[in-house]
């Protein structure tokens, strides 16, 4: 956590938390808010952190040579394809912001370790929104990592990667297929008749179902289920189904189900 207070001012305030002083005439006498007496006490005097200001900015792995995690950022490009979007903030920062339904915790805690793994240091945060938690992530680097950003929608502009995106796609084609899937996917129950010696009989099967306008990510999507050599057809003009019972074991095992 960062702030502009010169040292001596956030030492000041703790020494006056420490002799006991109450956190409103701490504040009053610091020119400060009360809520920023209360952050400097959490973050320095609990939690031990160094004081300063810490100005530390994570290195690009595009324009700075910095490493990168190939099977987070995989991850994080399927939902990004899928749910996710990048604003323009001050200062030439840049927002990426993934929705995912509320109701599935554990992917929103999992899209903000993505974005920490992929922006070391990063500090995403969620925001409710009607039926959906927006998790974000500030970085002047986004658009590097991103290169399909851009106006529109995307499925109203073509979304081709990168060599250097494919490659990693082909490395983790799981991670990728587990973003695509976990946002802009479902697995469903399905059921159809089939007449047996005269008679009429159920069968109940699940299946997985990608759905996107764009027929770029799409495409994308089956290129990856190629790549795990898992069968699909396209069900309608917008859906991708994997509905074999070994195509569905296969990416349950690989991708997992939402949750």
């Amino acid at each position: 956590m960062t702030h502009i207070r010169p040292l001596r001012t956030v030492e000041s305030a703790l020494r006056a938390s420490d002799n006991g002083m109450r956190d409103a005439d701490n504040a009053a006498l610091h020119g400060v808010a009360v809520k920023t007496i209360r952050r400097w006490r959490r973050l320095y005097q609990r939690r031990g952190q160094p004081r300063g200001q810490q100005h530390t900015i994570a290195p690009c792995p595009r324009c700075e040579d910095a490493e990168l995690d190939g099977a987070a950022y995989a991850e994080l490009l399927g939902w990004y394809l899928g749910d996710g979007h990048i604003s323009r903030q001050r200062r030439d920062v840049f927002g990426l912001h993934v929705v995912n339904d509320k109701r599935y915790v554990h992917d929103l805690d999992r899209i903000a370790v993505l974005m920490a793994r992929v922006k070391p240091g990063g500090r995403p945060h969620g925001r409710s929104v009607p039926g959906a938690v927006i998790v974000t992530t500030s970085w002047k680097h986004w658009p590097c990592l991103f290169p399909q950003h851009g106006p529109g929608r995307k499925h109203q502009r073509p979304i081709v990667l990168e060599d250097w995106q494919r490659s990693l796609v082909e490395t983790h084609p799981a991670a990728f297929l587990r973003g695509l899937f976990h946002s802009d996917g479902c697995r469903a129950n399905n059921w159809t008749r089939k007449k047996i010696d005269g008679r009429w009989k159920r069968y109940d099967y699940p299946r997985w179902q990608f759905t996107n306008h764009s027929a770029d990510i799409r495409e994308l999507c089956c290129w990856a289920l190629d790549l795990l050599d898992i069968p699909w057809r396209q069900s309608n003009r917008y859906v991708v189904s994997v509905s074999t019972r070994a195509g569905v074991a296969r990416l349950d095992e690989l991708i997992g189900l939402k949750s």
